[in-house]
């Protein structure tokens, strides 16, 4: 029997099921969270979980926040359960599930985002943290900064107290406090970027210089963007999720599972106070980069390197993908040779070390994190995890083989069906001019590298575009597992 996720039904759930340990209706706000997905439900939210359990900093509560319409379908599902999420922590021993309860409301998401606006303008949030995908940052691969050309952005600057993004939201509340004389908000990015506090401080003062220039200057003199390194593997929630949450007794829609392993590292940047999170275990240091770069290219990367090929086989699951020699041994070929020699340890880690790491991580067969999930968005993704590892090996005359072959199954993988000719549903925001594009490279390779949004340079080098070709090539001729045959030997 379950019980619908309320406060209310707590104490009626499984003696199994954690739930908070702190009283809830005391919480204030403190930090406002824009993209309520499952990631930061299970990292986020749980850090700040267990920080409220120990009796501390009760007035950085959180507040969800969303931009867009599917936003306001997580946002009825969470108020409709008083804000809990349930985390289902899925390991080799067994399954720990908790219930959540650092979020205390959820802004009303709507057209011009006013009560988003109105939120962050309040001098209880110190905090405006973001996850909105490694897409949501406007940045063109060819310059490597944000794009005050994207139309979306060009919209927003000419409806500035109305605007559809989260940047343009973020921009018109900071005009607000300033002229109200509230000190800023920091600005913290919880996405997997390189340099995301960077990033994120490049959209916003760019924004603001397309509608007020004296008002960007004062955000880049003014406002805080820590950089930070997140990481925890959680799946998209389906039917079995909810099953998984339904055996433990708990009816909620959108219950999140996850990998026990989490990891969060942040620049101390926060002018207006933090919650004390280091109690709880996330790592404060000026060292972030390094940090980020090993876990964006031999995690992130990983998942790219191993997605493509496993899905084209018909690999459904990372940990059966994980148990076929020829997925396992490309990932450890390419990251041996290509990737762990341009990146450097971390205290906790060498490269090597943390390749280990995750090869276990990435075969946890209780986690049941999918294939399909990690080819998503590789239009976004490519240009983050894989292209800069390119550049580094060219840069340095290392090889670029197996690298080259990642780009190639990526490719192959957009022209829209599997090895076995099984068609692939439709699995990245730019799809539609992927597939035509990815079909024409079967008869010129330099089709699919002249995408300068997303190779930049890197796509007109002649050696990787040499590579690209033939394994492309190959791909086509011979299937997936015979090329990674052949890369292997």
């Amino acid at each position: 029997m379950t019980s619908h996720l309320s406060t209310a039904t707590l104490d009626a759930l499984p003696d199994a099921v954690a739930r908070p340990g702190y009283d809830r209706s005391a919480l204030t706000p403190g930090i406002l969270h824009v993209g309520l997905g499952n990631f930061h439900r299970a990292h986020q939210a749980v850090y700040l979980d267990d920080l409220f359990a120990l009796g501390e900093d009760h007035d950085w509560a959180l507040v969800g926040a969303g931009v867009r319409a599917p936003d306001a379908k997580m946002r009825d599902a969470l108020k409709a359960q008083d804000c809990l999420s349930t985390v289902i922590e899925m390991s080799a021993a067994g399954e720990a599930p908790r219930i959540i309860g650092a979020m205390i409301d959820f802004v009303e998401v709507a057209e011009g985002n006013g009560p988003l606006i109105a939120a962050m303008t309040d001098p209880a949030i110190r905090i405006v943290s973001l996850t909105v995908t490694e897409g949501g940052y406007f940045v063109s691969a060819e310059t490597g900064t944000f794009d005050p050309n994207h139309p979306d952005i060009r919209a927003d600057a000419t409806r500035p107290d109305a605007p559809a993004t989260v940047f343009g939201a973020i921009v018109a509340a900071l005009r607000a406090r300033r002229a109200a004389g509230v000190d800023p908000f920091t600005v913290m990015s919880c996405d997997n970027l390189p340099g995301n506090g960077d990033v994120t401080r490049d959209a916003v003062v760019g924004f603001a210089q397309l509608v007020d220039l004296e008002l960007a200057d004062w955000i880049e003199g003014q406002v805080a963007f820590p950089n930070a390194m997140v990481d925890r593997i959680t799946p998209a929630t389906g039917d079995r999720e909810r099953a998984i949450a339904a055996k433990h007794g708990i009816d909620d829609p959108v219950p999140v599972t996850c990998e026990p392993f989490r990891q969060w590292v942040v620049e101390d940047k926060f002018p207006t106070g933090r919650p004390a999170l280091e109690k709880v275990g996330v790592t404060f240091t000026d060292d972030v980069h390094t940090y980020e770069r090993m876990k964006i290219r031999i995690l992130n990367g990983g998942h790219a390197i191993i997605a493509y090929p496993a899905a084209l086989m018909g690999i459904e699951f990372v940990h059966e993908a994980m148990a076929d020699p020829l997925v396992s041994g490309f990932l450890r070929k390419v990251e041996e040779t290509e990737v762990l020699p341009h990146v450097h340890p971390v205290p906790e880690f060498t490269p090597a070390a943390y390749l280990e790491l995750i090869v276990e991580r990435f075969s946890n067969p209780a986690v049941l994190d999918t294939t399909r999930r990690l080819c998503l968005d590789g239009s976004n993704r490519q240009p983050k995890f894989i292209v800069p590892a390119v550049a580094d090996a060219l840069a340095s005359g290392a090889s670029i083989e197996g690298l080259a072959l990642e780009s190639a199954l990526w490719c192959r993988y957009c022209a829209g069906t599997l090895d076995d000719g099984t068609e692939i549903a439709p699995n990245d925001p730019s799809w539609d001019k992927l597939v035509p594009r990815a079909l024409a490279a079967r008869d010129d390779p330099s089709t699919w590298l002249a995408q300068a949004d997303i190779y930049g340079a890197t796509g007109k080098d002649a050696g990787f575009a040499e590579a690209f070709g033939r394994w492309l090539t190959m791909l086509w001729q011979d299937g997936t597992a015979a090329t990674l045959r052949a890369y292997l030997a």
